[in-house]
């Protein structure tokens, strides 16, 4: 058991507590850890895995899995950029994987490299105490006062004058017709699941529910270990996520010279400015590049009922666009479609039976007359569930019947302010909560790619920092 004298030590010190290990929360302790505030805190991180760091993303071990932006723009220190590339040379790591390396002089290293990037950063600091590794997952969070006491699933209670909530995304939620599935030896429900591939057969005719990233996993994953059977993968509106840009550019466009004001403006400047980079010689690549640049800011132009429209209409194609593919995979999925082992389509599951172990499904095209088709193996890749993260856990349900937490009204995660302070059911902000990572999305806008949820670490280590010094050593 962990008591706050305990927790806190003999000089009292404010103590940080962070549920969520992996970059969002492993970022604000490392950014917390390297600020100057007095008294320094304990920082005390809840997270299950054997290190900090790693998180739901970096801790795959499968070798077709890499990161999806070049390694020069992936760094724990966004002042400098370069550092994982610099880290990456100093320990030779890639030196067993020549496929990391593009003819155009980009990295994309395999996703555990960079999860092994993190964990060197905050290993010292674990080693020497100034941040607590409590290996352990959060099962209860309660408000004592001033403080909150967490208490964990290996029977600790660890009591923290600010609470930082830096979880993972929920899972995936599968479309509702696909629940008489349930059961069956084949049905991949959660994709993320370490080995949920296994059960999946070399010739099983196989349906993928989604088209994502995650999706381009899937079919990057069951090629390597040889399956060979038909891969059919959907999504409403048939889009897959994009590659690369074929040669470097800059990003391109002056969108923040009057920043859109409502769903449709922002599109039609989209668009817009995509032509005049094409006459200019350059793709949509630069455009993309530079509406991510200014992210946030144009988020924050938008009135709330915008930001609602953008989630349900525009969201899907801004994924598609801005989420691409590592080259690696891409050409994995183009050889798949060329050679008719693939198949993209615009459909969504409308119908579903089970026959034995085998799966009929009827697929509901967005333009043409329904399809039937029979399937040995179901795999749902349609992301993460955000407007399910107060129910994803048990704590965070009881935070939300409590009135401490509520959805952001774009239902992209839970309500914060500017400061990531939580904001509770009443629209008061609690400065003692705050939320860090993708889970703060409907707030910043731009929090999905490495980059934005390092950035935002900084932020949110900023303001802790800030707080503690005002907190001061008390008895």
């Amino acid at each position: 058991m962990t008591s706050r004298q305990d927790t806190r030590g003999k000089t009292c010190r404010p103590v940080v507590a962070i549920i969520g290990g992996g970059v969002s929360g492993a970022g604000v302790a490392y950014h917390l850890a390297s600020s100057t505030c007095s008294p320094p805190p304990t920082i005390v991180v809840f997270e299950p895995r054997e290190e900090l760091g790693r998180g739901l993303a970096y801790d795959t071990t499968d070798p077709t899995h890499r990161i999806n932006v070049p390694a020069a723009r992936m760094s724990l220190l966004p002042d400098r950029p370069e550092d994982f590339l610099e880290w990456m040379a100093r320990n030779d790591a890639v030196a067993d994987d020549p496929d990391a390396s593009r003819p155009d002089g980009n990295l994309f290293p395999r996703r555990h490299v960079f999860g092994a990037y993190i964990a060197s950063a905050l290993a010292p600091l674990v080693q020497s105490g100034t941040v607590h590794h409590r290996r352990a997952a959060v099962v209860e969070v309660r408000r004592d006062g001033r403080r909150w006491e967490i208490f964990d699933d290996e029977g600790g209670r660890t009591v923290a004058d600010f609470l930082v909530i830096a979880t993972s995304h929920p899972a995936p939620s599968a479309p509702r017709a696909l629940s008489v599935l349930e059961g069956h030896p084949r049905f991949v429900a959660n994709s993320t699941v370490a080995g949920a591939l296994d059960v999946v057969r070399p010739a099983d005719r196989v349906l993928v529910v989604g088209n994502g990233l995650t999706a381009a996993d899937i079919v990057a994953s069951l090629t390597r270990t040889g399956h060979r059977g038909k891969i059919i993968s959907i999504s409403r509106r048939g889009l897959r996520s994009r590659g690369h840009a074929p040669y470097p550019q800059e990003p391109f466009g002056a969108f923040m010279t009057a920043p859109p004001h409502s769903a449709t403006a922002l599109l039609r400047g989209i668009r817009r400015t995509i032509a005049e980079a094409t006459a200019a010689g350059l793709t949509w690549h630069a455009v993309i590049d530079q509406v991510r640049g200014h992210g946030h800011a144009i988020w924050q132009s938008l009135p709330i009922a915008e930001r609602c429209r953008i989630v349900r209409h525009i969201r899907p194609y801004w994924d598609a666009h801005r989420f691409r593919i590592a080259p690696q995979v891409e050409e994995v999925l183009e050889r798949a479609i060329a050679e008719g082992r693939m198949e993209v389509l615009a459909a969504s599951v409308a119908r579903v039976q089970r026959d034995g172990e085998a799966i009929h499904v009827e697929l509901r095209l967005r333009h043409g007359a329904p399809l039937q088709k029979t399937f040995d193996a179901v795999v749902v890749t349609t992301g993460p569930a955000h407007g399910s993260i107060l129910e994803s856990q048990a704590w965070l349900a009881r935070l939300s019947d409590q009135s401490r937490l509520q959805l952001d009204p774009t239902g992209l995660g839970i309500a914060c302010t500017e400061r990531s302070e939580a904001i509770s059911a009443d629209g008061r902000p609690d400065p003692t909560l705050l939320i860090s990572g993708p889970l703060a999305r409907g707030t910043f806008g731009e929090l999905m790619g490495l980059p934005q949820i390092t950035e935002h670490a900084v932020l949110v280590a900023r303001e802790l920092a800030t707080k503690v010094t005002a907190t001061g050593e008390y008895a």
